[in-house]
């Protein structure tokens, strides 16, 4: 019962938690909500997440032993790292460090790259206009180089170890690829030291076994 319940699928926004929570190996039960299925609409997923969003946690004893609801990938990493005292640096510097990364990674590449995805995959059809594809595609290809920067001076995105911003940026730029099939359009193997961050981070077990939690 004292075990964090995990209720999300495997898009990127849910990867971030399912990963962390495998990479902290603190025991969680996941449950998968299907967004096609207009579930998180539901009064009872309400309750959970008042903004209908996943993914979104309980953790049963979190509120001085009662349960404690989060929604928000940004704000459940932070939770869960706080909780485990894991993959968020104690250094004052360093954690100011990690949560300016993390914030980059919730306003700029996840609503930028979902814009991109949406225009280039899923509105070829319903909208002829060249410019919103343009605008998310130059704006993606400005995050991803901001990204390549950071990643010229350490292994991971803070440091040289991996942190909660590693976990939260990383499901993103894998589904350019993997999801969205748009590595020619943004040249992604342009950005050589993305590259290589994601080739490590894909390694790691437990970084491949949170992104297929709540799976389909």
């Amino acid at each position: 019962m004292e075990k964090i319940q995990l209720y999300s699928l495997a898009t990127p926004n849910g990867q971030k938690v399912s990963i962390a929570l495998e990479e902290m190996k603190i025991p969680y039960k996941a449950y998968t909500i299907d967004i096609n299925s207009g579930y998180q609409f539901e009064e009872k997923f309400i309750k959970i997440n008042p903004n209908s969003k996943i993914p979104a946690i309980i953790d049963p004893i979190g509120d001085d032993g009662k349960p404690l609801a989060i929604m928000e990938s940004g704000a459940i990493l932070v939770y869960l790292a706080e909780k485990s005292g894991k993959f968020f640096p104690k250094d004052p510097a360093l954690r100011c460090k990690t949560l300016q990364w993390l914030f980059f990674q919730v306003s700029g590449p996840g609503p930028m790259f979902g814009q991109f995805g949406h225009f280039f995959r899923f509105a070829k059809d319903k909208c002829e206009h060249p410019y919103p594809l343009e605008r998310y595609k130059n704006e993606a290809k400005r995050l991803l180089g901001v990204i390549d920067i950071q990643l010229s001076k350490f292994s991971y995105i803070v440091c040289d170890r991996p942190t909660i911003a590693d976990f939260a940026l990383f499901p993103w730029i894998l589904c350019l690829d993997k999801f969205y099939e748009a590595r020619e359009i943004l040249e992604l193997d342009s950005f050589t030291n993305i590259t290589k961050w994601v080739g490590d981070l894909a390694q790691r077990p437990a970084v491949q076994k949170g992104l297929n939690v709540c799976s389909l």
